[in-house]
């Protein structure tokens, strides 16, 4: 019986250089996409999949990241004092009481792969998810928030394979992203394939597909064992990708094509779409970003 997905690593280390001067006091993760911070809506994308377990791989001056999903009793008191009902209901209880969030420190930027190193003692020989924060997935409105996801962790349960969700960009992108290898099979949404290889950045010409990886992982925790023995590659680093590349050749790995939007919040441009794709949920928000858009200012 395959063991299910409880616990998900989110590295928050990072420095958000790519969104200065926004975080130079603010973590990125805390940037708001439309009404929460992106790390609130990984969080719940998790939790979608069925994750109890948030281990938060974080550094020093990013406490604000753990406190944002801590009571605040002064601030639930006084609105509730003053019968503000629906905004207390946007910050308390922000996620279910059967969920844990956990964090342990990662003392230096050392690279994706270190990052999951240091939740190994959490782990305690589980399969395990990762999903970096950065990214917002952003499923079709006519399906279930956070279908893509919850997907990735279905497809492990019924192969007990890793899964690495991947998109299609355009072919002349490709050379942006590490591109999944299907050995020239065609992918269908949500149909999970084997890879033959991964590729890091390949110019369009020598790109095994247009399938880039996209930053949600399910793994067994073999993969743990790889990393410990994964040597640090460009800038010291030690890479995710490396330790897959070896699991590929031991127990194999397959990839979910997701037809979900997919924004990267790193930068300030999807940053940017990814406020304006969520605001355009909204019935009300959707109207007030029409007529700016029609409005002479533009």
């Amino acid at each position: 019986m395959v063991a299910k997905i409880k616990k998900a690593v989110i590295p928050v280390a990072g420095l958000g250089t790519r969104m200065l001067p926004a975080t130079k006091a603010i973590p990125k993760e805390l940037l708001p996409v439309y009404d929460r911070p992106i790390i609130e809506h990984v969080v719940k994308e998790a939790i979608a999949g069925g994750v109890t377990e948030i281990i938060l791989v974080t550094r020093s001056g990013k406490e604000a990241i753990e406190n944002h999903f801590d009571a605040h009793y002064e601030l639930e008191h006084r609105l509730e004092r003053k019968g503000k009902e629906t905004i207390l209901g946007s910050v308390k209880n922000i996620i279910p009481d059967n969920v844990k969030v956990t964090s342990v420190r990662q003392a230096d930027a050392l690279g994706l792969g270190h990052a999951v190193l240091c939740a190994k003692h959490l782990l305690h020989d589980e399969p395990f998810a990762v999903l970096l924060p950065d990214v917002l997935v952003l499923d079709q409105e006519s399906r279930d928030k956070n279908y893509s996801f919850a997907q990735l962790v279905k497809a492990w349960d019924e192969t007990g394979t890793g899964q690495i969700m991947v998109e299609c960009v355009e072919p002349d992108a490709v050379e942006n992203y590490g591109i999944a290898d299907l050995n020239g099979e065609s992918a269908d949404p949500f149909k999970s394939l084997p890879i033959k290889g991964l590729v890091e950045k390949p110019s369009p010409k020598d790109a095994p597909s247009n399938l880039a990886v996209l930053g949600r992982y399910v793994l067994p925790s073999r993969v743990l064992e790889l990393l410990e023995s994964t040597t640090a590659g460009v800038g010291g680093e030690i890479q995710l990708t490396d330790a897959l590349d070896e699991l590929l050749k031991l127990e194999g790995l397959n990839a979910l094509e997701t037809d979900a939007e997919v924004h990267d919040c790193g930068n300030k441009q999807g940053f940017l779409g990814a406020n304006l794709a969520v605001g355009m949920r909204d019935a009300e928000t959707k109207i007030a970003i029409k007529k700016l858009f029609k409005s002479n200012a533009w």
